[in-house]
């Protein structure tokens, strides 16, 4: 089972950006944390950040010509306004799973809205590192269900 987790604009500064919503994690912790997940859940996992757009689509893409099982998305701010990565996102026939660390709900208005919520399988949000840890779990859960089916 492949798993790609992709990481939106600013998420490369997990540990240095705003401690209080997001704690003193980086990315890179975040990675190896959710790959050894994947391990012990039989799935090999695939991490991919971009400051870019057009990066992040062209790697989605990439994913729909790959096969990838699930997707597990944490797009930052994109989360509340990028069309392009909604439709990218929407070519895929895996589950997806969007992820947050903090409680979107419970922050800013504008991050109160996922332009992905009508695609995705489900959304995480507000436990820090398990938020990434869950949608893993969940994917993998969803992609044994599909194969079950």
């Amino acid at each position: 089972m492949n798993i790609l987790v992709l990481h939106g604009i600013n998420l490369n500064m997990f540990g240095k950006r705003d401690p209080k919503q997001y704690g003193t994690i980086t990315l890179a912790e975040i990675d190896a944390r959710v790959q050894a997940l994947g391990r012990e859940l039989g799935a090999a996992v695939e991490c991919f950040q971009a400051n870019v757009e057009g990066l992040m689509a062209e790697r989605i893409h990439r994913a729909h010509a790959e096969g990838v099982d699930a997707v597990v998305i944490n797009a930052g701010a994109w989360t509340h306004y990028s069309y392009g990565l909604r439709d990218a996102l929407a070519i895929l026939t895996c589950p997806i799973v969007e992820v947050h660390m903090s409680n979107v709900h419970a922050r800013e208005a504008f991050r109160h809205v996922s332009v992905f919520s009508e695609i995705v399988r489900g959304q995480i949000c507000g436990f820090g590192i398990d938020s990434y840890l869950l949608g893993l779990r969940a994917a993998v859960s969803a992609v044994q269900a599909a194969r079950a089916g």
